[in-house]
């Protein structure tokens, strides 16, 4: 990845809606080696996805919990895997991380209200039976919430 690449990504980081004439200005390079680049960079899987960011308060999921998950047998990929599955195709679960430390897992989960949480948390905690304990952390302010990758 060269210095084009850097700055081609950092501008499609800042607004993936930049077209690539403005990125090809931007950048020194034509709009036909700009548009190469990005395929190439996608092909790659530098660029894993383009979306809009939505702010979940607008839909109704104004609740931010971050969950701390340890499992009886944590480390066993026979059921870490499927937990991990399991997460992954729960669209409240925001973010699955599986990690080293106190817990085996950390979520961030979105929810409407306390009472949806609670709801969540059952269905996907208390009928797991490799789950020994999870923790709940209510988010009172997201004081920074990033997307963004520095590229130096």
């Amino acid at each position: 990845m060269d210095q084009f690449d850097r700055r081609i990504l950092q501008r499609l980081q800042d607004d993936a809606r930049t077209t690539t004439d403005d990125i090809a200005e931007a950048v020194g390079l034509s709009a036909t080696a700009v548009q190469r680049r990005i395929k190439r960079l996608r092909a790659q899987g530098a660029i894993v996805s383009e979306v809009a960011v939505i702010d979940p308060a607008a839909v109704g999921l104004g609740l931010r919990v971050i969950v701390g998950v340890e499992l009886i047998q944590g480390s066993r990929a026979d059921l870490i895997d499927p937990f991990k599955r399991r997460m992954a195709a729960q669209p409240q679960v925001q973010q699955c991380y599986y990690v080293a430390g106190e817990f085996d897992f950390l979520l961030i989960v979105l929810a409407r209200d306390v009472a949806d949480y609670e709801r969540l948390s059952r269905q996907l905690f208390f009928e797991d039976a490799n789950i020994k304990r999870f923790t709940t952390t209510f988010v009172l302010d997201a004081a920074k919430v990033g997307l963004q990758v520095p590229i130096d």
